[in-house]
């Protein structure tokens, strides 16, 4: 079987890549961080990018939204293009007051109540651990950086949770109050990589929260704290040969 949503050569998709949800944060992250970047995936305006930090070959691609959309090109990356491992770099809306507007949060792991475990696995698993190994990368570069990195578990939510109030499902989950933050992708993302045999992990940037209503963030502020995650994303991730 050949892939249907990544089409390019297998030697044009490094061991190593990198997932923002955004497509043009890939385009972002290739122009301003990348050396020698070219473009090798488009089907579906889903750009993928290789290029080179600081000599290290590195693949940066969109994931599009939602669990179905990032396990699709997280399956294809690890299945047809031998990826070995993944980080995504994502947003998040805070569920914790200790995960405060522009924070870099590292995921142990994601709960859900989507089925995507059931239907990929035919198990029931709600709770899914990121990759401990890559996990201890991240947090011994991003000590070396001097990045303050809040850890912990987070959710994964099949809706957008600013449109859908999910706290009937929250308050379902064994350790709701250990939460940091809610996203849309990272139990996807886990699930394929476990399922695959390779290695995955998350991180976020809380770019809203329940718990700071009046906290204007500037797309400059933004901008500033992506960035940060990204170079912490590429530094961990260059480690990882």
């Amino acid at each position: 079987m050949e892939p249907v949503h990544i089409k390019t050569d297998k030697e044009n998709i490094a061991p190593l890549v990198l997932l923002p949800g955004d497509p043009l944060r890939a385009k972002y992250i290739a122009e301003h961080f990348l050396d020698d970047a070219i473009l090798v995936n488009t089907v579906r305006n889903m750009y993928a990018y290789t290029g080179y930090y600081k000599g290290e070959k590195i693949t940066v691609m969109g994931h599009g939204m939602g669990i179905p959309s990032i396990g699709i090109y997280a399956y294809e990356l690890y299945k047809f293009y031998h990826v070995e491992k993944i980080i995504r770099i994502g947003s998040a809306g805070s569920m914790h007051p200790n995960a405060k507007i522009l924070d870099v949060i590292l995921s142990t792991g994601a709960y859900s109540n989507s089925s995507f475990d059931v239907t990929l696995t035919k198990k029931e698993e709600k709770y899914i651990s990121s990759s401990i190994q890559l996990n201890q990368i991240i947090q011994d570069t991003a000590n070396h950086l001097q990045i303050p990195l809040k850890t912990g578990p987070t959710y994964t939510s099949d809706v957008f949770d600013v449109y859908v109030d999910i706290s009937p499902l929250i308050n379902k989950c064994p350790i709701k109050d250990e939460l940091l933050c809610v996203e849309m992708e990272g139990f996807g993302l886990m699930h394929i990589a476990k399922y695959c045999q390779k290695e995955a992990a998350m991180l976020a940037t809380i770019v809203d929260s329940k718990y700071e209503p009046e906290h204007i963030v500037s797309p400059k502020d933004r901008e500033t704290s992506l960035n940060t995650m990204i170079t912490l994303a590429l530094e961990s991730i260059i480690k990882c040969k």
